[in-house]
């Protein structure tokens, strides 16, 4: 694994941070009606892709998840703003506008989405995975979904055709304990999620997800196992969420004073002790990594301000009516 220095927790810290400010602004933003629609937002799971991204590399792995998507994306290199405008709609977003807050989608980047069925990126994740095998690409892809998506039986089917296949596939549950809004606990008659793989004779076992050198260093070794051709792993990375499911979500099945206690555990607050006990930054360094971060949201929040929508011929662009479709190229 690469090695985790210094420069490692600051850019953890800085990261992480400018994540959850991203999506804080985002649900001040959605109060205001100008993100419509559904908004998932993250707070909380930052430890889970500050790991993941240590550990791939991000010149040829992949990366696919669900709807609450918008720190993957910058995290692998989309520009920030792109990320904003597609959450307001605007044509100069990621999607032009099209995809909105579940569909962030950057083929240059490896992510490949940002999926608003539930379970629907597992068996795709597969895909890709035997893609790259197929083409020979050296090539891994991490597959996330939460725990409410383990339910669901593609994801057995998936698994089985990745072990028979032998793919160069990792996948993660981000379990935040709640899925949409039911505990783990009631949807089945066991709340080990890693042990699902344990049918399939997949590597598979728990992840502290709330530090990220722990999720970079299991990772890492999934990740080395798959480029090696030993095949999948499937690991349930045990995080929380701070807010809601989604921005509509009066969460009536958790209590405020659990939510207050599991903030003790706060990736970025985790990430910043070891910084000051180690002696990697003194306060006013972070007070300016601090000011970058407000900075960065602001000028994302103006590009999305300014940003015009798209032309309404974009939306007739995308659909197809032809007799000869699908053998005609996209206009997009």
């Amino acid at each position: 694994m690469k090695k985790i220095t210094k420069q490692t927790y600051l850019k953890w810290y800085e990261d992480m941070l400018f994540w959850r400010k991203f999506e804080d602004k985002l649900a001040q933003v959605y109060i205001k009606q100008k993100v419509r629609g559904f908004l998932h937002l993250y707070n909380g799971q930052e430890a889970v892709l500050a790991g993941a991204l240590h550990a791939m590399d991000l010149s040829k792995d992949k990366m696919i998840t669900a709807y609450r998507n918008h720190p993957q994306p910058i995290g692998m290199g989309v520009d920030p703003r792109k990320v904003m405008a597609e959450l307001y709609g605007k044509g100069t977003g990621t999607s032009q506008g099209l995809g909105g807050s579940m569909h962030i989608f950057s083929k240059e980047h490896g992510f490949y989405g940002g999926h608003g069925i539930v379970g629907g990126q597992i068996p795709l994740g597969a895909g890709l995975a035997f893609a790259d095998k197929y083409f020979g690409r050296d090539a891994v892809t991490l597959t996330f979904m939460g725990d409410g998506a383990t339910r669901q039986g593609s994801l057995h089917e998936t698994f089985n055709l990745a072990m028979l296949w032998n793919l160069p596939v990792v996948f993660c549950v981000e379990n935040n304990g709640y899925a949409m809004g039911t505990s783990v606990e009631r949807t089945a008659n066991h709340s080990e999620i890693w042990k699902l793989g344990l049918g399939y004779d997949m590597p598979c076992r728990p992840v502290d997800g709330m530090k990220p050198e722990v999720v970079a260093k299991e990772l890492d070794e999934a990740i080395s196992r798959a480029r090696k051709g030993g095949g999948p792993t499937f690991l349930e990375i045990r995080t929380y969420r701070y807010r809601g499911h989604s921005m509509s979500d009066a969460q009536h099945y958790r209590t405020k004073e659990e939510v207050e206690r599991m903030k003790d555990e706060d990736p970025i607050d985790y990430v910043l002790d070891i910084i000051y006990k180690k002696k990697y930054a003194t306060e006013d360094e972070i007070g300016a990594i601090n000011d970058r971060v407000k900075e960065l949201v602001k000028e994302c929040e103006q590009f999305a301000e300014d940003s015009p929508y798209p032309e309404l011929n974009v939306m007739y662009e995308a659909v197809y009516e032809q007799e000869d479709y699908p053998f005609l190229p996209h206009k997009l």
